[in-house]
């Protein structure tokens, strides 16, 4: 039996009655989001003032870590009580689960802004209060049910522990990589941070309108562990989102802000931290699709991610990776039946945007799939070859070397972990390699690790 909330139609009727109830006045406008989590802009007038609201829904699928919605709510119900620039939350409805909050105004793209010194300044105003964040007493959150972590090691993997009882519960496959990176992750774990804050987790995420912050938003993640934590993953999203300074000069601001030093080294390993945690998160359903799941993004994020790691830990164990030949180019063995695929999702009518989105998501599904139709069998064959040759017998199908190659590096040592860093570098620079080209695999060709200082 399906038990996933109902955001269709009858969702929507529901969260309408809601926000009257709540608001009161009269709904102007009710538009959804078209994005892979349900999400709404609602315009409400009320006693002659337009207030402009947002409905921010559940993820959808077994992908959450934290699964009660409601806990983002009365985390950013804190923040905002502590001066932290959030949006203002007017109330939950419970079905289906959504968070009624003020929009935030403006834009979170910095080439929106006037002029560099405009986003300048927006970097430094983010800084100082990701700074003041860091700041706040963390007993208020503790008595909304965020963990407190005990001692250094647990400060610093407060998110691997936080992420492991959904990986285990829903991975769908052997997950050698991953199962490495997290041995790693646990035998290296900084132990000379003691002082835990609250922290964004995911952060890097706010709006801006006239040179001035006007909020930060996404607090699903939020956790209390390393202040470093937070300037590791707008690092990673600085990559792609830019954040309006240079990074090394957005690490001197928060240095001025918080009076505390940024630790480089510990950046670094929460950079490889939060890329796995992430890859963790979407692992199950990457393996074994769900019905409803956003595949096309969850594809690029997992590729992404480990593109992410390997680099992370490059840096932290100074191992190179060697780059991957190109595969020969060859037309597939299904490229005929692919294509007639596609001509017939082309002519699928979708009078709503969301429809549109969700045809496009097919596309690049099927865009992803020509390619592994076309070259697949040969990057797979090196992969069986690698993993043949380090464990010493011949295997020749890929379910069969992904369990062997796990129960390995359960068993190995530190002494291995330059051997298999450059396998996993082997095995998924050959899978960047091939589905680079595609539109899911776009922002993984793109990966780099910004320096800090």
């Amino acid at each position: 039996m399906d038990n996933s909330p109902d955001y269709g139609e009858a969702g929507e009727a529901k969260l309408r009655a809601f926000v009257l109830e709540v608001m009161g006045g009269t709904i102007i406008a009710m538009t959804r989001q078209v994005r892979w989590r349900p999400a709404w802009f609602i315009d409400v007038e009320r006693d002659g003032q337009l207030l402009h609201l947002h409905l921010r829904g559940d993820r959808e699928g077994d992908v959450a870590i934290f699964p009660e919605l409601r806990r983002e709510a009365d985390v950013i119900s804190v923040l905002g009580e502590h001066g932290i620039k959030v949006p203002r939350i007017y109330g939950f409805c419970q079905d289906p689960p959504c968070i009624l909050m003020d929009a935030v105004p403006g834009s979170r793209n910095m080439a929106e802004a006037e002029s560099d010194a405009q986003r300048s300044a927006i970097a430094r105003d983010y800084m100082a209060e990701v700074a003041a964040m860091h700041r706040l007493p963390v007993e208020p959150f503790v008595a909304k049910g965020v963990h407190l972590p005990q001692g250094a090691k647990e400060i610093a993997l407060v998110g691997l522990d936080a992420y492991m009882p959904l990986y285990r519960r829903t991975k769908s496959r052997p997950e050698p990589m991953l199962e490495f990176v997290i041995g790693w992750l646990r035998r290296n774990a900084p132990v000379h941070r003691t002082k835990a804050a609250f922290i964004q987790f995911d952060s890097g995420q706010f709006h801006f309108k006239d040179g001035k912050i006007t909020g930060l938003y996404d607090f699903e993640f939020s956790m209390i562990g390393d202040p470093m934590m937070d300037i590791a993953t707008m690092r990673m999203r600085d990559s792609v989102e830019p954040l309006g300074d240079g990074f090394p000069l957005l690490c001197r601001h928060y240095e001025e802000f918080s009076g505390e030093k940024v630790d480089h080294a510990v950046v670094d390993f929460h950079t490889l931290q939060f890329a796995t945690l992430g890859s963790m998160q979407f692992t199950g359903t990457v393996g074994v699709p769900q019905p409803g799941d956003a595949h096309s993004v969850y594809l690029e994020f997992d590729l992404a991610l480990r593109q992410v790691m390997l680099l992370a830990m490059s840096a932290l164990t100074g191992v190179s990776i060697a780059p991957e030949p190109l595969a020969k180019e060859r037309r597939g063995d299904n490229a005929a039946l692919l294509a007639k695929l596609a001509d017939t999702v082309a002519r699928i009518e979708t009078p709503s945007a969301l429809e549109a989105a969700r045809k496009d998501s097919a596309d690049q599904l099927i865009e992803w799939m020509v390619r592994s139709d076309a070259m697949g069998a040969e990057m797979r064959t090196r992969d069986l070859a690698d993993v043949s040759a380090l464990l010493g017998r011949r295997i020749e199908e890929w379910p069969e070397a992904e369990a062997a190659l796990e129960a390995y590096v359960l068993a190995a040592g530190p002494e291995q972990d330059s051997r298999l860093l450059q396998l996993f570098g082997a095995i998924e620079g050959r899978r960047l390699k091939l589905f680079g080209p595609t539109r899911i695999g776009h922002s993984a060709t793109h990966v780099r690790l910004l320096p800090t200082q």
